[in-house]
């Protein structure tokens, strides 16, 4: 079984962002990942693209075949990936590649955890956020 956990980190709303992002599994799979955003976005966008990220990470190592249980501190992406839609329209534009890679996966579960359960990829989204912030000035 393979346990993904994400969040973002931004700075305003919408400002600068960082995804965090540890993945571990099997044979000691355990991976972590800092990632600075690009674009700015909002704190909610940050939060789809962690996941995008995560799910484009695990599909690039081919880890497809194993159940994946995802934990978030985001119920809107947690609520929006289960129901496969969202109100808004910059979030249901994350659903589609994030549903491709999730349809490609035989059994999958995304949770919502509180805050205080992810400070692994919390800590990780504020390191990525720093490096960005850095990258600015």
């Amino acid at each position: 079984m393979l346990k993904i956990y994400t969040d973002a980190a931004t700075k305003g709303n919408p400002g600068p962002s960082g995804v965090g992002i540890v993945i571990s599994g099997p044979k000691q799979l355990y991976q972590q990942l800092a990632i600075p955003l690009q674009e700015n976005c909002s704190n909610h966008e940050a939060e789809f693209q962690a996941l995008l990220i995560a799910l484009q990470h695990i599909e690039k190592q081919h880890l497809l075949t194993e159940t994946v249980m995802i934990y978030t501190d985001s119920k809107i992406v947690a609520n929006s990936v289960e129901r496969n839609y969202a109100k808004n329209d910059q979030f249901a534009t994350y659903l589609k590649p994030i549903h491709h890679i999730l349809n490609q996966i035989e059994l999958f579960f995304i949770n919502w955890i509180p805050e205080a359960q992810n400070k692994g990829a919390d800590h990780l989204a504020r390191q990525a956020l720093q490096l960005k912030l850095k990258e600015k000035a």
